[in-house]
Order: structure tokens, then sequence, then C-alpha cells
């Protein structure tokens, strides 16, 4: 098939459509790419983009055009609307270019946000291409949620610009089956919502043991490591993980491993200062995927954290999925789908959003398990990953629903 995927976020970035696209670039699919410039998290662009530079690249043989937009910067909530606005609206100029060329499939991946569906109706109306829409993130209870946008006013309108993006897709794919009473509110028909689960790249299933890994520079050499590996944003509360690690701030021996970056980076850094937590609390900033397994064969435990918020129950954060795949056991501090995935799986313990004193007492309880009921504890998870999230499985149910929007039968 010929196939046109619009993301805002692709390689050098991190994210799930990078190993989505190379996946059915290898299974024989013709794949072209309509991105941004690279700037998440960071905010700028890195050294050598430009609006007018790297326009067309090639990732691993796909075709990469990147529309020019304002980058998202940092803390400004207007400079962020403009950077989803302006590449909506570039990417549309670009879409209409596309108009020559003829796609069987348009897949739009939308973590957030929203306003990628866009470019993709564009090209909808010019060519009557089939638009599949990955959902990744709920809007707009996700703006309410993170309190980006509190004016119902505009909520209203972000409502309204939802249901004419969904209106005008063939089929929705979501991240978790929770998210279908939410689409249906919004005017989806159920024959059109598909479950697709992330899953996790290849690399994560192929963790080493801790006493068998180099220990990469910042993370103590000794002692008991919690690590979190993801974005430090509003919705991963950090003022529940700070509170948490100070209450265990006594175990000198219990250390926190952030790797990522975020918009909440510098605000988390100078909490970790000004509560005196330098000794226990690590924060590593942003490195290249492929070197996951070294940080992550140096975990304990991995860990996962959300605020307490109805919308952000209904969601699975793909790093879960990272997590299970690893074999490594998850301490989780959030509610709702997440909490019930590991549950289920008895990968790990969890513990209410928004409660350190639960947290803490979570940590210590795992803390005190013995190593052979860690281990037994990754080994369900792993099982649990092969059976419900492996790549190759999910791949194959998406081709056949691809397969089905381009002759137009109709299955779920």
């Amino acid at each position: 098939m010929n196939i046109l995927i619009i993301t805002q976020y692709f390689w050098p970035e991190n994210f799930r459509i990078n190993d989505l696209t190379l996946s059915l670039k290898k299974r024989g699919h013709d794949i072209t790419v309509l991105t941004g410039l690279p700037n998440y998290p960071e905010g700028h662009l890195p050294q050598g983009y430009g609006i007018l530079n790297k326009r067309i690249e090639y990732f691993n043989g796909v075709k990469v055009i990147r529309a020019p937009h304002i980058t998202r910067g940092k803390k400004s909530k207007l400079r962020l609307a403009f950077n989803y606005l302006s590449f909506a609206f570039f990417a549309s100029i670009v879409a209409f270019f596309f108009s020559r060329r003829k796609f069987d499939l348009i897949f739009v991946y939308e973590p957030s946000p929203i306003t990628v569906g866009l470019p993709a109706i564009v090209l909808k109306k010019l060519k009557s291409t089939p638009i599949m829409f990955w959902v990744q993130d709920l809007w707009p209870e996700s703006l309410s949620a993170t309190r980006s946008i509190q004016s119902s006013i505009i909520l209203g309108i972000v409502e309204k610009l939802v249901r004419y993006i969904y209106s005008h897709c063939d089929r929705i794919l979501v991240q978790s089956k929770a998210f279908l009473g939410s689409l249906e509110k919004l005017g989806v028909e159920r024959d059109r919502i598909f479950y697709y689960p992330n899953s996790a790249e290849e690399l994560y299933q192929n963790i080493a043991t801790k006493s068998d890994s180099v220990c990469p520079l910042g993370i103590p050499p000794d002692g008991f490591c919690i690590m979190f590996a993801g974005n430090i944003g509003a919705a991963q509360d950090f003022e529940n993980i700070l509170a948490a690690a100070e209450k265990l701030k006594s175990y000198q021996d219990i250390h926190w491993i952030i790797i990522g970056s975020g918009r909440m980076s510098s605000w988390v850094e100078s909490e970790v200062k000004k509560r005196f937590l330098s000794n226990n609390f690590h924060l590593l900033g942003q490195h290249p995927l492929e070197s996951m397994p070294y940080f992550f064969a140096q975990a304990d435990v991995m860990f996962v954290s959300l605020k307490k918020n109805p919308i952000f129950s209904l969601t699975i954060p793909s790093k879960i999925q990272s997590y299970l795949a690893c074999g490594k056991p998850i301490i989780a501090a959030l509610d709702g789908e997440g909490a019930r995935i590991i549950e289920e799986a008895g990968a790990g313990l969890t513990c209410p959003a928004e409660n350190p004193c639960a947290l803490a007492e979570t940590v210590l309880s795992f803390y005190h398990l013995s190593e052979s009921e860690r281990k037994e504890m990754g080994i369900r998870g792993s099982n649990y990953f092969k059976k419900h999230f492996e790549h190759n499985l999910l791949l194959d149910r998406l081709e056949t629903w691809m397969s089905e929007l381009k002759t137009g039968t109709v299955s779920n």
C-alpha cells in the first residue's frame, strides 16, 4: 500500500510512530511522512534544522517531508498554541501539493494536538483518500485536565473542532479501551472505533541485568534504583513524586532516577535543591532511545505516574508497555486503566494518584521484597506484554484494518 503518515512529531524526536513507520516499510509498504521540524521537548530546533533547512530527509529509506511552524518554546501556553496552529496551517498547504500523488491511505498519529488531523482532511477533500486516525490523547479533556485551557468558551470551540475532525475520519484507533465512551459522546459511531494499544520497540525486550551491564554516568553504582523515563510535564505530577521522595529521604540508599525532559524540568530541578533531595533525586536529562537499555538495566523498579483526573484514569501511558516489555517490575502512582493493566499482569505495585503517603508506603513495600519476588513480577509483566502488546501481533491487526479500509470492507 502507498501510505501517507501525518504526525507533528517524528524522528529524531522519540515517539512510537517512528518504530511503526519502519515496521510498515519492512513489510513492503511505500511510506511517506509529513511532519514538523523537530523541537520536542526542548522547544527549539536542533543544530542544522531551520525553516528552509532539511525540508526533505530520509529516515532509513522513508521519505520525510517537514512543514515549517513556530517552535513550541518553553513554558508559554500562547507559544505552544501557535506551535499547534502553525503546524496545522503549513502542513495543510504542503498537503495541498500532495494532491498530485495517489495515496491508498492517510494514517494520522495524534499524541496531541488534535489539530494534526486538519492536513489529512485537506488531502481527503482533494483526493477522497480514507483517513485512519490513531488517538493517543483525548481532546478537549486533556487541555482541561492539565489546565492548559480553563475557559469554558475556548474548550467549547475546541470540542467543536474535535467533532469536526473525528467526523471526517473513516476509522479511529484508540490506545485505550476506556477512550470508547469519550469518542461516542462526541458523535463517533461505535463501528468506526477500533482498539489499538501501543507496543514497544524491540530494543526494550533485550535488557541486560544490573550486574551484567555498564552503569551509565549519573546513576549511583549502589543502592535501590527507582527509574522514571519520559516527559516531565504537568500530567506526570512531579509534585507528588517529590513529596514522596521527601518522606523517604532518611533512606539514603533509595535513589530516584529521572531520564527525560519537558516543560516542568526547570521547576523540578529547583524543587530538588529547595527540598535538599540532591543526594536521592537524580535528573539525567534527555537521552537517545538507543541508550535506554543501558539505563533500564540499572533499575530495580520502573516508575510511572499521572495526576488524579478522570481523563488520565482512561489513559494507558505508553511507557507502561516499554516497562512490561523489558521485564522490569513497576511501581505506579495512577488511577484507572494504567493501574488495572499492571495489577492484571501482576507486574508490580500500584497506589492512588496524588497521594504521597501511599506512594512512599508502596515504595517501601517494594523495597522490602526479596530479589526473587521482584524478578517474578518482571517475568509476569514480560509474559503479559507478549500476550497483549507484542509488536508483530498488533502490526498484523493494523495491516488487516488498513487493507479493509482500502478495499471498503468493514469489520471490528
